[in-house]
Order: structure tokens, then sequence, then C-alpha cells
């Protein structure tokens, strides 16, 4: 079973891996306790919305990208593939989202 927290946790672990940087440092600059840090990178703790703008804020990543990137990783072990665009066969059933703020 994929689960979300622990996919989140392996791209912000490799992000801060091919940075060079430490968890220390990381959770220094996301004001995020080294602890709580380390349980998110394991995928053993749900990260709340704030804290992933501050973790990937500190990491210098847009959170599109992160999210982007963790969708991706759980597409490709559910065996789907994501297109770039909405296939025609489900672009009349579902409500636009643009501009819906």
């Amino acid at each position: 079973m994929v689960l979300f927290r622990q996919e989140l946790g392996d791209v912000l672990r490799d992000a801060r891996r091919a940075q060079g940087r430490t968890l220390r440092q990381v959770s220094s600059d996301a004001r995020v306790s080294l602890g709580y840090l380390s349980e998110i990178e394991r995928g053993q703790k749900e990260a709340s919305s704030e804290l992933l703008t501050s973790v990937t804020g500190a990491l210098g990543l847009p959170l599109s990208f992160v999210l982007r990137e963790v969708s991706e990783r759980i597409a490709i072990a559910e065996g789907v593939a994501v297109p770039d665009t909405v296939p025609d066969d489900l672009a009349g059933h579902a409500p636009s989202l643009v501009g819906a703020r």
C-alpha cells in the first residue's frame, strides 16, 4: 500500500540530501524540531500544510514542485500514468477548478 506521508518524506529527504544539507540545518531554517522533521522524512508523521510550507521554504523549493514529485511517485507505485492534460473522456465530467477560489 502506498502512503502519501512515506512518499512525501522520501521526496523531502532526497531534496535535502541533494543539497548536501543536514536534518539539523533544514530543521533550524524551517523552525521545526529536528526530531519531528526526522519523523516526517521517515514517513512516521503527517505534515501539516503549515509545516510543509516551512520545510519546502527552507529547502528553497516551491510547494507545487514537491507535491508534483510526490504525485508522480505515487502514480508509479500504483502503475498508472498521469497525463499532463485532462483526457477528453474526462474533461466533460469534472467541474473546472481554474478560478474556483
